[in-house]
């Protein structure tokens, strides 16, 4: 562990189960295993090298054809197909033809889910056609193993029977229903659904945050549930709707939305039994009290004070804008040794070291992270340098950054259970179009040891000090104000920057007299 990074917490980042040990020696890994799949010219192959050639499609060196590869890769140009490497087995399905690993009785993969899936969906479909384009959609995984062992859930099978026979129509409103009983099947289901034409886009965000208003508001008595419900609907439910696209997601507004609701509710209810007083005749002693004797959670109730002056329903009330009294940060030593660890360590697997270095590098917020799409990324045909775009300008991305970024480009996980190759996010999530969960980065880099508000805060801090707020704010993504706000907050001589450029010159200032 290197001493320079304190408070690292290297994580394994072998995926996989651990090889079985046995007495048979594999003749290309030369590693011992329990029992091998299967003895070529060079000798006895175990599983994992049998699955690696079995699956190794390119052009033999040999005969120059294009089909399987499963021989020695060890032999100069490369591997061969089975008859220029002397293997006598015939690797051909024998239902589409097509050369790979055997899964069931001569036929690949890819035959067995469709077979299983006909059984299971063409028995008396309501609408054939649906149940065909289903089918369709989940045999086209890149590898269909996944699909075939997730099938096995009793639950699974019981929610696409119930949709090819009717019982369940297509819709998101029928998915909804049975996301009561099977939430997790349901909604990977929807994803794939989505993903690939045979729903309509909707936000998962904004469709759970509609259900948990509902669910808040039940159990309040009406004095408190009334005043939340035209905020939770008419501030909040109509902004996130006419923001949400597909390219915008509603997980940001949402997040910040559940805390502004929950934080009026806790206000609300201890006021009216409290009290006696209600939203219409809170006083400002009262929201006084609340603040003064609470965490630092309740300044979230201001919005839904200003909610109130502007629809008139309390005037008499205000609340300011709350200010944190401790900025965190961490040193640029401290900086350059996590960058040197993630960019030449192997403390954490490759995404989550990519995503660090955006933070630490770019003063990136993981929440923006997560939704960087791939086309961000830019490299020059005539010099070969890296760019990427984070807001209005291009940066340059610089080695050995950038190598580690092409590698991941190449190797970007959870692309073959659903969501195919062409998935425009940089970091896919496991569930189809969905990029992953800025939650799930976040946990990942704590757990290593990342200070992650301090880390952004030193990163932006350091571009502040080299370059003008306006001009790292259109290069990083950030508004103005931040970028000000947090040259302010360092102390840098640039914050003083937009003085002098509003600041008007004496000879205009004489010329504006005489004119007056």
């Amino acid at each position: 562990m290197p001493t320079e990074v304190p408070g690292l917490s290297p994580r394994n980042t072998s995926r996989g189960r651990p090889r079985t040990t046995g007495t048979a020696t594999c003749a290309r890994c030369g590693r011992n295993a329990g029992r091998t799949r299967a003895t070529w010219p060079e000798g006895r192959i175990c599983g994992p090298c049998f699955t690696t050639a079995t699956r190794t499609h390119g052009t033999c060196p040999n005969c120059g054809q294009h089909r399987l590869l499963p021989g020695s890769p060890e032999i100069p140009g490369g591997p061969r197909c089975a008859p220029c490497a002397d293997i006598t087995h015939d690797f051909h399905c024998t239902s589409c033809n097509v050369e790979g690993e055997f899964y069931r009785r001569g036929i690949c993969a890819r035959c067995a889910l469709q077979n299983d899936l006909a059984d299971l969906l063409l028995t008396n479909p309501d609408e054939p056609s649906i149940a065909e384009r289903i089918i369709e959609v989940l045999c086209k995984a890149e590898r269909p193993e996944s699909i075939i062992t997730w099938k096995r859930s009793s639950t699974v099978q019981a929610l696409l029977a119930s949709i090819a026979r009717g019982e369940t129509p297509l819709t998101h409103e029928a998915l909804d229903a049975r996301a009561k009983s099977a939430e997790r099947e349901t909604n990977h289901l929807r994803a794939l659904f989505v993903h690939h034409g045979l729903l309509p886009y909707q936000d998962p965000y904004l469709a759970r945050f509609e259900a948990w208003i509902k669910a808040k508001l039940n159990p309040l008595p009406d004095e408190v549930a009334k005043p939340v419900e035209q905020f939770a609907t008419w501030h909040h439910l109509r902004r996130i709707r006419s923001m949400t696209t597909p390219e915008t997601s509603a997980r940001g507004p949402v997040h910040a939305a559940k805390q502004e609701i929950t934080e009026t509710i806790k206000f609300l209810d201890w006021l009216w039994e409290t009290h006696q007083r209600t939203a219409a005749s809170c006083t400002q002693q009262d929201i006084e009290t609340w603040l003064a004797t609470g965490p630092t959670t309740r300044k979230a109730l201001r919005t839904f004070i200003v909610f109130n002056n502007d629809t008139g329903t309390n005037h008499r009330v205000k609340m300011g804008h709350y200010t944190a009294k401790k900025r965190p940060a961490i040193t640029q030593e401290q900086r350059l040794a996590w960058l040197r660890e993630l960019l030449t360590g192997t403390s954490e697997s490759l995404p989550y070291r990519i995503a660090a270095v955006l933070l630490l590098l770019y003063a990136q917020p993981l929440v923006r992270v997560a939704k960087l799409r791939t086309a961000a990324i830019e490299t020059s045909e005539t010099t070969g340098a890296m760019r990427i775009t984070f807001g209005k300008n291009p940066v340059p991305v610089p080695e050995p950054f950038a190598e580690l970024l092409l590698e991941h480009l190449g190797s970007r996980p959870n692309l073959r259970t659903g969501t195919a190759d062409d998935s425009p996010w940089l970091f896919p999530g496991t569930r189809a179009g969905q990029p992953l969960h800025p939650n799930g980065i976040m946990d990942r880099l704590r757990s290593l040891g990342i200070d992650l508000r301090g880390a952004r805060n030193t990163a932006l801090d350091e571009h502040l000090a080299l370059s003008p707020p306006p001009l790292v704010a259109d290069a990083l993504g950030y508004s103005h104000q931040v970028a000000f706000l947090h040259a302010d907050n360092a102390g840098d001589a640039w914050s003083r920057y937009v003085d002098r450029r509003t600041m008007r010159s004496p000879a205009k200032l004489k010329h504006n007299n005489r004119r007056d």
